[in-house]
């Protein structure tokens, strides 16, 4: 995997023009948005998103990766420009921020929805919840889903293992089923439910649970690959599932791999579906 060297995302020192914050830290450059919750000042709360780098990477898996599918041939994929991608799965209180609703089948006993992921979401719920998003923050703003591709880059953060923690992955790690790990590791945890979106560590560029907690949605129909190099992968223009990506807090070790593909129907609904933001670079 090659990563370009590239210059500060912040175009002559401006963020995003949706950012209500922005700077830089040891995983790199990130930009915030705010959502009033109230009508005070001090309502709010904030998303982060992380600037992930124009760049290059094996999508897919090699033939002796364990618990690998067949639908995962390897081939180069490149990024002409970066993106921005929220460092956590979308929470619960963002959700209902926008909403007013909280669809979610696990919730804190006392009711508390900070910083639980939002799951039981369809693809088509995402799609609806998008627009009122955007015109909330306004400002520009164009928040969407990731490309399958965009996904694997950003989760892999420049490793070619089968995690992005390496050869194997723990539940101190990431929330999925314990019982089951990879080959020559430890049998751990299978807490049954989904964690805080920031309760366990995250990857090399920052992002939080790109392994385990819920699958993601992406923005691709499922579609085999092609073996060819392709720049700026957008998927086909029509299928019958969308993508999912990362893996839950019910499904074995194999399953929440970099590399591991799911998909869905776009309607259906189920307590591990939950989906995390991009924004383009402009």
């Amino acid at each position: 995997m090659s990563i370009a060297l590239i210059s500060s995302p912040f175009h002559h020192g401006r963020p995003p023009t949706w950012a209500s914050g922005y700077g830089q830290d040891r995983y790199g450059y990130f930009a915030e948005f705010s959502i009033s919750t109230g009508p005070h000042y001090w309502q709010f709360i904030k998303q982060r998103l992380r600037w992930i780098p124009e760049g290059s990477f094996t999508m897919g898996s090699p033939q002796e990766e364990e618990g690998r599918g067949d639908d995962e041939i390897p081939h180069e994929v490149s990024f002409a420009h970066g993106f921005w991608l929220s460092d956590t799965a979308c929470t619960q209180e963002v959700w209902k921020a926008v909403t007013g609703e909280n669809p979610s089948h696990f919730k804190n006993e006392d009711d508390a929805i900070q910083e639980l992921p939002v799951e039981t979401v369809s693809f088509d719920d995402v799609q609806a919840f998008l627009t009122p998003l955007n015109e909330r923050i306004g400002k520009g703003a164009t928040f969407s889903l990731p490309t399958e591709a965009q996904w694997e880059y950003a989760c892999r953060a420049g490793t070619n293992t089968p995690f992005s923690f390496g050869n194997s992955i723990s539940t101190d790690q990431a929330n999925f089923n314990g019982v089951y790990p990879d080959a020559g590791s430890a049998k751990g945890e299978y807490r049954q439910r989904t964690v805080a979106v920031k309760s366990l560590p995250c990857n090399a560029w920052g992002l939080y649970q790109m392994h385990g907690n819920v699958w993601e949605w992406c923005s691709d129909w499922y579609a085999e690959y092609s073996q060819d190099h392709s720049v700026d992968p957008q998927g086909l223009d029509s299928g019958s599932a969308r993508v999912l990506r990362g893996g839950s807090c019910f499904n074995l070790a194999r399953d929440v791999r970099s590399a591991c593909r799911n998909r869905h129907i776009p309607g259906v609904r189920f307590s591990f579906l939950g989906f995390r933001l991009l924004s383009s670079a402009s």
